[in-house]
Parts: structure tokens; C-alpha cells; sequence
């Protein structure tokens, strides 16, 4: 069994998604197609590259990954399809591989070019299922593209050390459904600037002095139930390895969430502070 992923800003109100399904489905009818998401934010790459770099590790390897995203070809934004460990995606140059190919370096990165040989007004989206229903069978990254060793970088999505190791300053880069705000700071990072130092967490006038182990991890006691934290602000590392801002059971309709709280939004600022 082959699986195919599709990650895009269509909607569900749409035929899109729908359609995108049936055309992957009537050139590959073996194909198991598994939806990631399908609200990203409009044109939101940033977005998006966290939604896949979250994702595709919990497929089996050789899974393909479908990104529909700002995926308009332009002579900025060429198609690309990349092997990168052990898994296939596939999108525009638009940076939202950046995040991913920060870490590991990719086995293979080809420019597809068989745009010319689809039938007529052959959209974004028959380009990217061509390829995907090919490299699902097997077929190899040569046969559709040209070899490339370099891909668009996004540089505000990667948090920056300070010069003295005082500080590595990120920014939110995805607000989930729950209304948390995860930033593009890794533990791994995290650790390797910390070197055994304490630090504290913090963004516009509020800190958050220590990174819990997970949204329940409160002191309970005679005088304290967790029921008594609902509403407190805290840090985690969530399970895709990134530092996380949150409130202990937020409900946008009741508690509150770290958006709406705590006033975070994308693209804010979020600073780790060592002591």
C-alpha cells in the first residue's frame, strides 16, 4: 500500500479537496490517501512547514507528502519534489521545506519539468498528483524533474542565538485548535545553548520561568487541585520537539486560550532567556 498526504489552505466548504482525491484516485485507484490538514491560513507557508514537519515522521518511510500551498508556478516559486529521510514531498519553492531541511540534509531534490508533456490547462494540482502517483509506484525523481542542490530558505522561521549565548530569540510560527502558540524554538536547541543554565521564557511584558513536562504537570496537594489551575499560563516542548505557549485547559469559549490570554500572536516574538 502507497500513501499519498495532502496538506493545503482549500478548505472543506470547496470541491477542491474533493477533486483533488478523485484525480489522485483515477491515476493511482491503490493509492491510501490521508489528509493532514487542509486549514492552513491562507498562502501561510510558515504554517504550513511547521503542519508537515510535525506530521510526516509518524508515516512509514517511502510515504508521499503532498503540500498545496502558495503552489502557483512562478519564476519565483518553481515546483519541486525532494527525497528527504526516508520520505517524499512535494510543493512549490516557496520556503516550505526550509524548517525541514535545516536539520537533515536531502537525499535528492529535483525541479520538476514535465509540465509540458500533461494535456492542456493542466493546473498546479495535476503536476503535483502526476508526481505523486508516480513516485507512489516507484518511479524515480530523475524521470520528472532535474537535479537541484539548493532550495528557498525562509530565515525568519529559524530562531536566532545570540553572539554570547544569552538569549535565542524565535517568534510563533502556528496557533493550534486549542489556541496554543507554538514557536519555532526547538528543545534540542534549547539544550545545546542552555548547556545546564536555568532560563525563563518570555514575549511582550509576561515571562514563564520554567518549561513544564506537560499541561498537567501542576503541584497538587491538599490545598491545590488541578481544577485551581485552570486558566494559568505555561511552556512545553510539545511532541513535535518545539516550545510551546499554552493555558492548562484552554477553551476559547470558557478559560480562555494563549491567543486570546495572553494576547500572542503569528509572527510574535518569543525569546528564551538564560540565567
Amino acid at each position: 500500500m502507497s500513501i499519498i498526504t495532502l496538506t493545503t489552505d482549500f478548505g472543506l466548504k470547496d470541491h477542491f479537496v474533493g477533486a483533488l482525491k478523485g484525480k489522485i484516485l483515477s491515476c493511482y485507484a491503490e493509492a491510501a490517501i490521508v489528509d493532514i490538514s487542509h486549514h492552513v491560513d491562507l498562502f501561510n507557508v510558515s504554517e504550513a512547514s511547521y503542519i508537515v514537519g510535525a506530521a510526516y515522521a509518524s508515516f512509514p518511510m517511502g510515504t508521499v507528502h503532498l503540500i498545496g500551498v502558495d503552489a502557483e508556478l512562478t519564476k519565483e516559486n518553481r515546483h519541486i519534489a525532494m527525497l528527504w529521510n526516508g520520505h517524499y514531498f512535494i510543493c512549490a519553492d516557496n520556503g516550505i521545506l526550509s524548517l525541514l531541511t535545516e536539520k537533515i540534509v536531502p537525499e535528492k531534490i529535483v525541479e520538476i519539468n514535465i509540465h509540458d508533456r500533461l494535456p492542456e490547462n493542466s493546473s498546479e494540482m495535476d503536476v503535483f498528483v502526476t508526481v505523486a502517483c508516480h513516485l507512489s509506484k516507484g518511479g524515480l525523481l530523475n524521470v520528472i524533474g532535474r537535479e537541484i542542490t539548493e532550495i528557498k530558505q525562509i530565515y525568519d522561521l529559524h530562531p536566532v542565538v545570540a553572539p554570547d549565548n544569552a538569549t535565542i530569540r524565535g517568534c510563533v510560527v502556528y496557533i493550534d485548535h486549542f489556541g496554543n502558540c507554538i514557536t519555532n524554538i526547538t528543545k534540542r536547541q534549547v539544550k545545546e545553548v542552555a548547556k545546564g543554565r536555568d532560563f525563563e521564557i518570555t514575549f511582550s511584558t509576561k515571562s514563564i520561568k520554567a518549561v513544564k513536562a506537560g499541561y498537567s504537570d501542576f503541584t497538587i496537594n491538599e490545598r491545590f487541585s488541578l481544577k485551581d489551575y485552570e486558566g494559568e499560563k505555561l511552556a512545553i516542548f510539545n511532541e513535535a520537539g518545539f516550545l510551546e505557549i499554552a493555558i492548562y485547559r484552554s477553551n476559547p469559549s470558557t478559560v480562555g486560550t494563549a491567543k486570546t490570554l495572553l494576547g500572542l500572536k503569528f509572527r510574535d516574538v518569543v525569546s528564551v532567556v538564560f540565567r
